[in-house]
């Protein structure tokens, strides 16, 4: 729990039992993207005792403090991971709904040569490819 405080307040943000507590669950699913009801459902299926409107506001806080980052793929309903300090983007499973984080240096090469070509210096992006299975 030391880590989780540490992390909080390097963030500027007051430890309180709630934010541990969903800190803690984004922790242990550094390879998934929750949404807030995922978060909430194992919160619950762990005897916490934290409200859907509480991890809502939380995961706000996390994002405004940059310990999160919220994504909105197509359709769907806001998901987040913790932020991580190398780039990624990621695949879109339509039928499954799976999340896939890939890097791709001549992907990144290409975005900022056109970025380049337009008179332009490329300061952020984030890529989202919608992929299926061949059939």
């Amino acid at each position: 729990m030391a880590d989780e405080n540490q992390e909080l307040r390097k963030a500027g943000l007051k430890v309180t039992l709630p934010r541990i507590k969903i800190l803690q669950v984004l922790e242990r699913h550094t390879e998934d993207h929750l949404s807030a009801e995922d978060v909430y459902k194992t919160l619950i299926e762990s005897g916490e005792d934290v409200g859907l409107a509480t991890v809502y506001r939380v995961l706000t806080q996390f994002e405004a403090a940059g310990l999160v980052d919220k994504h909105n793929f197509d359709g769907g309903h806001a998901v987040f991971e913790l932020s991580k300090e190398e780039h990624h983007d990621h695949m879109v499973n339509v039928d499954t709904g799976e999340v896939i984080e890939f890097y791709d240096a001549e992907i990144e090469k290409r975005q900022h040569q056109l970025a380049e070509e337009h008179g332009l210096d490329l300061v952020d992006h984030a890529l989202v490819l919608y992929v299926k299975k061949k059939r």
